[in-house]
């Protein structure tokens, strides 16, 4: 059988890409499709390496284990959600593999080469046309578990004086806390996500107390945003003005960032809140 390296790297990265694309959404985290192709694309060549001369020893399960393990932290790596990832990948592609051995039992040809790369010497058209067809499917199928489930996280990027911060955010509809002064939109954030980047006076536990020592030092970047929730009546949040504020690259300007001295979700999917945007 003669094997095509150009199909075999366009079906092996276009099959890694939906693979590496539905573990992320299934996992409701952030997703950067450049990161995703980087990955696919490191695993479409793993599958042309192996048919290279000499380099057969790349088909053992060692191998292949670690290259899947790669394609996640290229492709999501620094996520704090990474193992539960990296298990739904590995179940995905299980269940890939099975579709695919269904299919070769119902028809003649196989879709499989004797390492276990996908490949197939059907009409490249009619391959494209199916996995744009699979890529819709599922991207209906797992966006609805995405609104069922209420997250719709974002890359969130918030600037302060000492530097910048990265955190996942939910985008919460419900979340309607704003600035009492201009009554913009307030995003909420966990103190310990933000790091290094607060005021040594900034203590999160303690708003009261940290706005009379930015007060003292003649800083007037701070402020106190009142709050209500379930089981609070009225709360205070301490709030410090950030220089710039982005959701996934897009600028939303110089918004306050409301500090949680506690996680906003006890599962650590995310650590901040911003609402409709």
């Amino acid at each position: 059988m003669v094997v095509y390296i150009d199909l075999l790297f366009l079906l092996n990265l276009i099959a890694n890409y939906l693979l590496l694309l539905a573990a992320g959404r299934m996992a409701g985290t952030v997703l950067t499709r450049w990161r995703i192709g980087l990955g696919a694309a490191a695993g479409a060549l793993y599958a042309v390496l192996i048919f290279l001369p000499g380099l057969v020893w790349l088909a053992r399960w060692p191998c292949k284990l670690a290259m899947g393990i790669l394609m996640i932290l290229i492709a999501y790596g620094g996520e704090r959600s990474l193992v539960r990832i990296a298990v739904l990948f590995f179940g995905v592609a299980a269940a890939l593999a099975g579709a695919v051995l269904g299919l070769e039992l119902l028809g003649e040809t196989s879709l499989v080469l004797d390492h276990g790369v996908l490949y197939s010497e059907f009409d490249i058209r009619l391959l494209l046309l199916l996995f744009v067809v699979c890529y819709f499917i599922l991207s209906l199928f797992f966006r609805r578990i995405g609104r069922s489930g209420g997250r719709d996280l974002v890359r969130l990027e918030l600037t302060l004086d000492d530097g910048t911060a990265a955190v996942t955010a939910l985008v919460d509809t419900g979340h309607s806390l704003t600035d009492p002064a201009d009554n913009r939109p307030v995003v909420v954030a966990e103190a310990q996500a933000l790091g290094g980047l607060l005021p040594e006076w900034a203590d999160a536990s303690d708003p009261i107390q940290s706005m009379e020592r930015c007060h003292a030092e003649g800083s007037r970047i701070a402020r106190l945003i009142p709050y209500r929730a379930v089981g609070v009546e009225c709360g205070m949040l301490l709030a410090v003005r950030t220089r710039k504020v982005t959701v996934n690259g897009k600028p939303l300007g110089k918004l306050l960032v409301a500090l949680s001295p506690t996680p906003v979700d006890d599962g650590g999917g995310y650590q901040a809140l911003i609402g409709g945007i």
